[in-house]
């Protein structure tokens, strides 16, 4: 069972950004300066520790959050997505006029089953 997946408008946002940067990463922000978001960045622009939770992957492009934000996500199915605003200034969609964001929903029970979760 997958906990990622993204919109077509996600997909071509993330495609357009590997062409423009290369490689990228995403990262699920905790919420520190600019609130609970998705960080879009250049390949090694910010350090991914073995700690930091792989939750899937968008195109080419890996996406990651920490540990702590982790406990908050174990038990949802993530949809990155892409809309017209202005997100986070650190990440590299902000430029184009979009921000990823989020939609979460809780594993259903047969999910949270496959997966060999209890309630």
């Amino acid at each position: 069972m997958e906990r990622l997946n993204a919109t077509p408008a996600a997909l071509t946002l993330i495609q357009q950004l590997e062409e423009e940067h290369g490689e990228l990463l995403l990262y699920q922000s905790g919420g520190c300066c600019e609130g609970s978001t998705p960080l879009c960045l250049r390949q090694g622009e910010m350090q991914i520790t073995p700690h930091d939770v792989l939750l899937g992957q968008v195109s080419r492009t890996r996406f990651y959050t920490s540990p702590s934000q982790f406990t908050y996500l174990q038990h949802s199915h993530l949809t990155l997505d892409a809309v017209p605003g202005r997100g986070d200034s650190f990440s590299l969609e902000a430029g184009l006029g979009y921000c990823f964001i989020i939609h979460s929903r809780l594993f259903s029970d047969a999910e949270r089953q496959a997966q060999g979760e209890s309630r």
